[in-house]
C-alpha cells in the first residue's frame, strides 16, 4: 500500500526524459513507483492531478533565508516548500561568525531542505548600509576554513560578492581568498557580479570547473555582452570549462535584453534561480515559479525550464539521483502545478516588461512525502 498517489498529471522529469501522463506513488518519504496507471485502491491518499503538471520538487540555487539576521532574509517555508521549491541553497547570507545561528535557527527548523554557501566575509550579509567586504579584515580565511570543516553536511560552497558597494575598490583579494578556502576544502565557489570594477575578462579565467557565476545575465556594467551586443569570447570559454552560468534574477540582476541576446547566440543559463529575498519578494521576483514563467515567455520549453531548476542544480549540489528527479528511490519531493494560459505581464530587474501567455502556479508540494499547500 502506497502512502500517496498522484494520479493523471502530465509528468515532466527531464532527469529521465519523461514528458507524459503518468501516475506517481510515494511511500515512506521516497518515490516508490512512476507508471502509466496505478489503481487508486493501492494508496492511502490520492491526489487528482488531471490537467496539471507534475515535476520533481524544484531546487533553487540562489536564495536568502536568514530571517531576522540578514536584511535580505525571508521565511524559508512560506517562500520555498509552499511554492514548489523543496531544496534551497542559502547563498551566503551567513559568514563564519554567524553561520551557527543559520544552522540552528533556520536550517534545522525548516521543512524546506536548505544547504548553504558560506560567505567569505565573517559577518555575512548582515546590513544594507555597509558592504560586508569594505573592511578587508572580515575576509577571515582561517575562520572560514574551520566553519566549513565543522559543517560539511550543509556547506557546499563559498560565496563572494564583487559589486563596488560590497567590496569597494578591492575586488581581487576577496575573490582570491574565496577561491583559496574553496580549493582547500574541495568545494565550489559562487561569484556575484554586477557593476563590478573588473571586467569578466579578468574574473572568469580565475574560476574553476564547476564554479558558478551568478547574476550572469544582469544589465549593468561589465555584462556578458560587448558594446555590440555580442557574447564575450571569455564567457563561451568559461562555459567550455564547465563554469556554470546561473540566472540569480534578484532585484537588480536580470535583464530581458541581455538574456534575449544571449539566447539568440546559443548561450543558455546552466541553472535558473531566483535570488529571492526580502527586497524583491513583492516584485519583480515574487518566487521561483514566476522566474521560470519568464523563461517560458523567452522561448525555452517547459522541459528546458524544469531541467534547469531540478536536475541541473541537483547535479551541482552533488545530489543527483536523490533530489531533482522522480526516479524510484529518490526523495519524495514533488511539485504539482497549474500551467495557466492567458496574457501575463512580466518585469525584469530594470522595469522592462514583456507579455507572455503561460504562467506556472504552485498547487501543492510534497517534500519527503509530506504535503504543503501555498499560502493564498
Amino acid at each position: 500500500m502506497y502512502d500517496t498517489l498522484i494520479r493523471g498529471g502530465l509528468v515532466v522529469d527531464p532527469s529521465q526524459g519523461i514528458h507524459e501522463r503518468m501516475d506517481l506513488a510515494i511511500t515512506h518519504g521516497k518515490v516508490a513507483a512512476l507508471q502509466e496507471s496505478i489503481p487508486a485502491n493501492q494508496a492511502r491518499h490520492v491526489v487528482d492531478a488531471q490537467g496539471r503538471i507534475v515535476t520533481p520538487g524544484l531546487v533553487d540555487l540562489h536564495t536568502h533565508l536568514y530571517w531576522g539576521v540578514s536584511h535580505y532574509g525571508l521565511d524559508a517555508d512560506e517562500n520555498c516548500v509552499m511554492k514548489g521549491v523543496t531544496t534551497a541553497l542559502e547563498a551566503g547570507s551567513a559568514g563564519a561568525q554567524n553561520f551557527p545561528g543559520l544552522r540552528r535557527y533556520v536550517i534545522e527548523r525548516s521543512h524546506t531542505r536548505i544547504l548553504a554557501l558560506l560567505n567569505i566575509s565573517s559577518i555575512g550579509m548582515a546590513v544594507q548600509a555597509v558592504g560586508e567586504l569594505e573592511e578587508p579584515r572580515y575576509a577571515d580565511r582561517e575562520h572560514a576554513r574551520r566553519v566549513v570543516e565543522k559543517n560539511r553536511d550543509l556547506i557546499v560552497g563559498m560565496k563572494v560578492r564583487l559589486s563596488p558597494n560590497v567590496v569597494g575598490a578591492n575586488w581581487l583579494e576577496p575573490l582570491r581568498s574565496t577561491l583559496e578556502v574553496a580549493a582547500d576544502a574541495g568545494i565550489r565557489v559562487m561569484v556575484h557580479i554586477g557593476d563590478t570594477d573588473a571586467p569578466l575578462e579578468e574574473i572568469l579565467p580565475m574560476l574553476r570547473e564547476g564554479d558558478v557565476l551568478t547574476h550572469a545575465f544582469h544589465g549593468r556594467g561589465h555584462s556578458i555582452l560587448d558594446d555590440e551586443g555580442e557574447v564575450l569570447p571569455v564567457v563561451r570559454a568559461a562555459q567550455e570549462r564547465d563554469v556554470w552560468l546561473d540566472v540569480g534574477h534578484g532585484q537588480r540582476s536580470f535583464s530581458f535584453h541581455v538574456m534575449k541576446r544571449a539566447l539568440e547566440q546559443g548561450v543558455l543559463p546552466t541553472t535558473i534561480s531566483s535570488d529571492l529575498h526580502a527586497h524583491n519578494l513583492a516584485g519583480p521576483v515574487f518566487d521561483l515559479a514566476t522566474t521560470l514563467s519568464k523563461f517560458l515567455m523567452l522561448g525555452l520549453s517547459l522541459d528546458e525550464v524544469i531541467e534547469r531548476s531540478t536536475e541541473a542544480p541537483a547535479r551541482l549540489l552533488g545530489m543527483e539521483g536523490k533530489i531533482g528527479t522522480l526516479q524510484a528511490g529518490a526523495e519524495g519531493d514533488v511539485a504539482v502545478w497549474e500551467l495557466r494560459e492567458g496574457e501575463f505581464t512580466f518585469e525584469d530587474s530594470y522595469q522592462n516588461t514583456l507579455t507572455g501567455r503561460l504562467k506556472l502556479e504552485p498547487v501543492l508540494t510534497l517534500k519527503g512525502g509530506e504535503m504543503f499547500l501555498p499560502l493564498r
